[in-house]
């Protein structure tokens, strides 16, 4: 990183990545292009799941490499006295992998709908029994995990 006073902990970019609204995943395309996507995560020590089609774009990427690149922003804060803007970022290196096995699956939807919809959790299990069998969940195994802060001075 080349701004060392904006560099922040591994704890810190974790703690972001926890309550991030979205985290853009790039991967790279078979032509070698690359291809980057907001995608609804939620994280588990190490590793972010996130839940897609079983066919698509990003899958075609995956097909090709299974490495890719995660940027997750938390707060945000814009000034109003100077062109510039406030914020804390996340930022890692992964493998990312599909999980086929049902109870893995399972656990990874739950986090994601406990994090997104809570208030909707006395109906995941229907939804659950309906959607599993074409809902491709994918993990990140997560590496070379960084932060990012830039506090505006008041």
């Amino acid at each position: 990183m080349r701004r060392k006073d904006r560099e922040m902990s591994k704890e810190f970019a974790l703690s972001v990545m926890e309550k991030c609204e979205w985290t853009t995943v790039s991967f790279v395309t078979p032509d070698g292009a690359p291809y980057s996507v907001p995608v609804s995560a939620a994280l588990d020590g190490n590793a972010l799941y996130f839940h897609t089609a079983k066919e698509g774009r990003k899958i075609d990427c995956l097909r090709h490499s299974e490495v890719v690149h995660v940027v997750c922003v938390g707060d945000v804060e814009r000034a109003t006295d100077k062109f510039t803007t406030g914020f804390e970022c996340a930022m890692a290196e992964g493998i990312c992998r599909e999980i086929t096995e049902d109870e893995e699956k399972i656990r990874a939807l739950r986090l994601i709908a406990e994090k997104y919809t809570p208030t909707l959790a006395d109906k995941f299990d229907e939804a659950v029994k309906k959607s599993l069998d074409r809902t491709g969940v994918f993990k990140i195994e997560l590496s070379d995990i960084t932060g990012k802060a830039k506090v505006l001075k008041k």
